[in-house]
């Protein structure tokens, strides 16, 4: 540590020396991460940030090169980065509120299901199904399928525990969500080798193809999410044992809102990390469409939208199939298959707790006042208390020789000369979580989740150190001052920057731990997003054509066997929609009552 500490103060003291002199590089290339036969390289990746990786925590010795031109604090990402979706989109996984909000899933991720795990079936009769079938992880879900045969009283509800671990493939975001709108295209993809939405509501067809490309892999079933988890199950008999088959009574005099809501508060027990904790995910083998490099087709196809509206609809057949190839490649290696062994994860966990609730403190502060108010001493509490909170983020990375210049002069060189001194501030912060994470045994998908948290954490650490840069040279840090002293009128000015400042990078982040019910809901209500089918605009379903088949032709022989089934009874009135919500296409929270009248 003792060296280090020297070795940053004469690195640093000669970057202040050459600041001057040496211009801010727009591109560095990093040193490729080798890897075994079968890794990717990342030869032609569009990295989230032209930008050096090292191997090492310390700043690399270049004497030809300022060690420090490379983390310029106003170099934002690059517009086209996805480091930041590909982190929020992993570290939202199996969790039902974000994936609610942000229905349009861009992951495809290996996992299994651990022996003992509990699955559940609602049916019309008391046999097994002889082929592919829907089973929910909470029975709240499975029994709103409950039914029985005309005649019967009651409904039959099939309980199964798994008796090995059963290989399941995940699709995130609202995948079991029935609507031609986006929320399905990463199945489509497996299922049919193409986006379709018009086949969006061709269910039986859909699970039957998909259980069919599985089988060559082994896989057991695909885990989707609507109101809450399930998991199309595609052999009955393999890997589950029945643990009841019961005439269940029919629910009293309950409404079907009253069923729906209990399946809405079921899903909502997963809404937060870790999510539904009974898939486990390996995210060796993570899939994800906005890795750039597998699938570039699709950065220019989401360019200029908002996330709400990225999809898969105009991905390339080349882009498609190197996908799915991926996934293949991966399904079809043994369980014990090399990889790093990080817990990325854990490690993503570990970001969004270290920043998640203190940017949203800081955004509240900034807030708690106005800018432009006349009252200087208000404006300078806010500043102070501000600058507290963004030294405590950086706190670990302040070097006791990092020190402001005593006297700033004006001159007509950009700002960022005069915040030259906090550059190993920002270095230190956006390197300390994978600076010594060595790329030799990662696969490439452990790659993509290494550039999404050395991206996410890079534009944390330079939006969070330019804000306390700047304080400091205001005179507002109490623990590190220059000769200036606090001007109402400059704290003002830094105030509108830092409020700007926080609010862009909020919403470049755009983390779901964000999304709340403002104010908290009271005993007898739930925060809750619009979630599919309740509130949606009735669908139109399109009639197949006659003479099509959505079944892959690979679909040699059926999944189902000759047993004989009692015929279906009807479904009723179906589940009932209502009035579009108006926030159906972007979910806004709200409260909503736990009890009668509900208002889903």
């Amino acid at each position: 540590m003792l060296q280090g500490a020297i070795w940053y103060t004469l690195a640093g003291f000669g970057a202040l020396c050459r600041a001057a002199q040496v211009p801010l590089a727009t591109s560095h290339a990093g040193p490729q991460l080798s890897g075994s036969a079968g890794k990717a390289s990342d030869k032609g990746r569009l990295l989230p940030f032209d930008k050096p990786h090292y191997a090492t925590g310390y700043l690399p010795v270049d004497h030809d090169h300022d060690a420090l031109a490379d983390w310029g604090l106003h170099d934002p990402p690059n517009v086209n980065s996805t480091s930041h979706l590909v982190f929020e989109t992993v570290s939202s996984l199996l969790q039902h509120w974000p994936n609610t909000r942000m229905r349009n899933g861009h992951n495809i991720v290996p996992g299994t299901i651990p022996p003992g795990t509990l699955l559940y079936h609602g049916t019309w009769h008391s046999d097994l199904p002889p082929g592919p079938e829907w089973t929910a992880t909470d029975p709240e879900h499975s029994m709103l399928f409950c039914r029985n045969t005309v005649g019967e009283n009651g409904c039959w509800h099939l309980t199964l525990m798994t008796t090995r671990t059963l290989k399941v493939v995940y699709f995130d975001g609202s995948s079991a969500a029935k609507i031609p709108f986006g929320s399905m295209d990463t199945q489509d993809i497996i299922a049919w080798g193409a986006v379709r939405p018009d086949w969006a509501y061709e269910e039986g067809d859909r699970i039957k193809a998909l259980c069919e490309w599985g089988r060559e892999y082994g896989v057991d079933g695909f885990v989707r999410m609507e109101m809450d988890f399930e998991v199309m199950l595609c052999d009955f008999t393999s890997g589950v044992r029945i643990v009841s088959s019961l005439l269940l009574a029919k629910p009293g005099t309950s409404s079907k809102a009253s069923s729906l809501f209990e399946v809405m508060y079921a899903g909502s027990w997963h809404n937060r990390y870790p999510g539904e904790s009974r898939i486990r995910l390996d995210l060796s083998g993570l899939i994800s469409f906005y890795d750039t490099e597998l699938a570039p087709s699709l950065v220019p196809a989401r360019f200029g939208k908002e996330r709400w509206d990225h999809r898969l609809l105009n991905i390339s057949e080349v882009d498609l199939a190197r996908a799915r190839a991926r996934l293949e490649e991966f399904l079809s290696g043994p369980a014990d298959r090399s990889s790093s062994g990080i817990d990325w994860l854990t490690l993503i966990r570990v970001v969004v707790d270290r920043y998640s609730e203190r940017l949203e403190f800081v955004r509240y502060l900034l807030n708690s006042t106005s800018p432009d108010a006349a009252d200087s001493d208000s404006t300078i509490d806010v500043a102070v208390k501000t600058q507290v909170q963004l030294r405590n983020m950086l706190a670990p990375y302040i070097l006791f020789d990092v020190i402001p210049p005593s006297t700033v002069f004006k001159t007509e060189e950009r700002e960022s000369d005069e915040l030259d001194w906090v550059r190993p501030v920002f270095r230190l912060c956006a390197t300390t979580h994978t600076g010594m994470l060595e790329g030799s045994t990662m696969t490439s998908a452990e790659k993509l989740l290494l550039d999404a948290v050395q991206g996410t954490t890079r534009e944390i650490c330079r939006v969070v150190t330019k804000m306390w840069g700047l304080g400091v040279l205001a005179g507002v840090d109490q623990s590190m001052g220059t000769d200036r002293k606090p001007d109402a009128g400059t704290i003002q000015n830094m105030t509108k920057t830092w409020k700007k400042d926080i609010d862009e990078l909020m919403a470049w982040l755009d983390w779901n731990a964000w999304v709340k019910c403002r104010p908290a809901c009271g005993p007898e209500e739930m925060c809750y997003l619009t979630t599919w089918p309740i509130g949606f605009p009735k669908r139109n379903r399109p009639r197949p054509p006659k003479n099509r088949d959505p079944v892959p032709p690979s679909l040699s022989h059926p999944l189902d066997n000759d047993a004989p089934v009692p015929t279906r009874p009807p479904r009723g009135d179906g589940l009932p929609h209502g009035e579009p919500a108006e926030d159906w296409e972007r979910p806004q929270p709200r409260c909503v009552r736990r009890i009668d009248p509900y208002t889903i």
